[in-house]
């Protein structure tokens, strides 16, 4: 079956429940539709800085951290402002709960994975910087996996047999290539009978953030599009331009 890979922007994706029943019953067409999702609008910056004003999210608290109450205070922020994003669209109290238990175990572990690499690079041996870009690909699959998670719920309260492939490799073997960690989440995966949503960020050997940095929603989505043999590649975007 042809399919497409489309990709939804995080303005978007904050009005994914007014985009339920048009985007993705498009036609009245349910199936044959893979969506590559991005966190819901200002998390990123939230979790990593602001894109345009600069202001420090976890990331930068942490890389510069005179103490621990800045990145551990963000954190906190991050959790709210996730918990906030999915209370908008998402209408079921138990799809609610759910999200919130989500983003409340993966807020709590990547504390504790923070908190481990601090401790560790107290001795001489270990130096932080080195560890640096691990800690921004961390933090910012923390975004697309609770968007993609949120989103699933959303769409499967409504009747569809949505599917989250979440590609953020969370604890997961991180020696994968970005090729081998798409075609492993897809293996199974029939676009025909169910709607893949997919993570806009996928973890892997190469270290998307490393060439792409905030880019990476756009390249693990055109690689997605050419791997599955899409028909047609589409980003849906709140403005008419785009630099895809």
């Amino acid at each position: 079956m042809t399919h497409t890979v489309e990709k939804i922007g995080g303005t978007s994706m904050s009005r994914v429940h007014e985009l339920r029943d048009t985007l993705f019953r498009r036609d009245g067409d349910l199936y044959g539709r893979i969506f590559v999702v991005s966190a819901f609008g200002g998390i990123t910056n939230l979790l990593l800085e602001h894109k345009k004003s600069g202001d420090p999210g976890v990331y930068a608290q942490f890389a510069h951290a005179d103490n621990d109450r800045g990145w551990h205070e963000g954190l906190d922020r991050v959790a709210v402002a996730m918990i906030d994003a999915h209370e908008v669209v998402l209408d079921h109290p138990a799809d609610v709960e759910r999200a919130t238990d989500f983003v409340r175990g993966r807020i709590e572990d990547v504390r504790n994975a923070l908190t481990d690499l601090q401790r560790l690079c107290n001795y001489g041996h270990f130096r932080l910087a080195e560890h640096l870009l691990q800690v921004r690909e961390l933090l910012s699959g923390l975004g697309e996996a609770h968007s993609a998670f949120a989103t699933t719920l959303l769409l499967q309260r409504a009747g569809v047999n949505a599917r989250l492939v979440d590609l953020s490799g969370w604890r997961d073997e991180g020696d994968v290539s970005l090729d081998d960690r798409i075609l492993r989440a897809m293996e199974r995966v029939d676009p025909a009978t169910e709607m893949p949503i997919v993570t806009g960020y996928a973890q892997c050997a190469e270290g998307l953030m490393r060439e792409f940095d905030r880019g990476y929603s756009e390249v693990t989505f055109s690689r997605l599009a050419a791997l599955t043999g899409a028909a047609e590649a589409i980003i849906h975007k709140e403005f008419h331009l785009s630099s895809a």
